[in-house]
């Protein structure tokens, strides 16, 4: 079985259920509160892993309670956490607001997760015998770069989901070899708010991009080209908090099941000319495993209907179906 790094965030998301939402200094009243783990990164984790991924959690929590739980949480998923640092101080919080009609708007404290700044060398290891490695933008974008350099040298498939955004290097984004933001993400990146011209864009120079929609599918491209768009499956949706990092979690798992790394002048050929900016390219002695139209699409498939089950559920953690939920829907 091919592994996933995830290099992330681990937060305990803090949620609470609102009929509307509260103009500036409103008070109503909400219905439900509870707690729940998440952060993207770790969301990302449990989804790949309950969709059957062998899964390393890279990043760190803090001393309280909340690190805790968030350690307990990874062990019962079966989810490696000895790149988890624990740190002096909090654990990353996020603070959730659900409308009764499902959506959402948060506020992250990061807590431990600002510590993230690089990797230690065991980190590194844990990166370079990985299939992929995801990453998001919930720890400090020293981190980020070094990832992405790390999983480079390694030949290892990047997967980046731009949440939230933030000021990147130059060239980072063409050192991936997929991005996943949503519609709002790809416009504030690309500055065109046509998801698909934003898809185009951000796949220029022989990355993969997703765009997702919500209820209106996704925009799937490549070098530059929109392969075409991904109708969503339709559902009610009850709480939508980490439906894209179970659509990001469980297309790669989906990838990776099938997935080998390429080799030898082939490889050499597909990581040539791939950087993250001024700390990328030296060393780079791999490309990543090529990935297919048809696997692309395959893996579209598996998460769109993996989101769409979250959805119907509240929570982050707590929404992720499990590889037979999936399987029995696309049987």
């Amino acid at each position: 079985m091919n592994r996933i790094a995830v290099l992330g965030s681990a937060n305990m998301d803090l949620v609470v259920r609102q009929p509307r939402p509260a103009n500036p200094g409103e008070t109503i009243i909400g219905s439900a509160f509870m707690t729940v783990p998440g952060g993207k990164g770790l969301n990302q984790a449990v989804a790949a892993a309950r969709l059957g991924a062998s899964v390393d959690f890279l990043g760190a929590v803090g001393t309280d309670a909340y690190g805790s739980e968030l350690r307990a949480l990874l062990g019962s998923e079966g989810i490696r956490s000895s790149g988890l640092a624990t740190m002096p101080g909090a654990t990353g919080t996020a603070h959730i607001a659900v409308v009764d009609s499902g959506e959402n708007s948060i506020v992250v404290v990061p807590g431990a997760n600002a510590t993230v700044t690089g990797l230690s060398e065991a980190q590194r290891e844990t990166i370079g015998g990985a299939s992929h490695l995801l990453l998001q933008c919930e720890l400090p974008v020293s981190a980020l770069v070094a990832g992405v350099t790390a999983a480079r040298a390694a030949g290892v498939f990047t997967v980046f989901t731009p949440a939230p955004v933030v000021p990147l290097p130059d060239g980072f984004l063409a050192g991936v070899d997929l991005v996943v933001p949503n519609r709002l993400e790809s416009a504030a990146l690309t500055g065109e708010s046509d998801p698909v011209r934003a898809a185009e864009a951000l796949s220029a120079g022989g990355t993969w991009a997703i765009v997702t929609l919500g209820a209106e599918g996704c925009v799937v491209a490549f070098d530059g080209s929109v392969l075409g768009l991904a109708p969503a499956r339709p559902v009610r949706a009850v709480d939508t908090t980490a439906a894209g990092d179970t659509f990001v979690g469980a297309l790669v798992a989906r990838l990776a099941a099938g997935s080998g790394r390429t080799s030898g002048a082939g490889a050499a050929a597909a990581g040539a000319g791939a950087g993250t900016g001024a700390d990328a390219g030296a060393g780079a002695v791999a490309g990543p495993a090529t990935v297919s139209e048809a696997e692309m699409i395959d893996a579209v498939r598996w998460a769109t209907v993996a989101s769409s089950l979250s959805v119907t559920r509240p929570g982050a953690t707590s929404s992720m179906p499990t590889l037979a939920e999936v399987s029995a829907i696309l049987r």
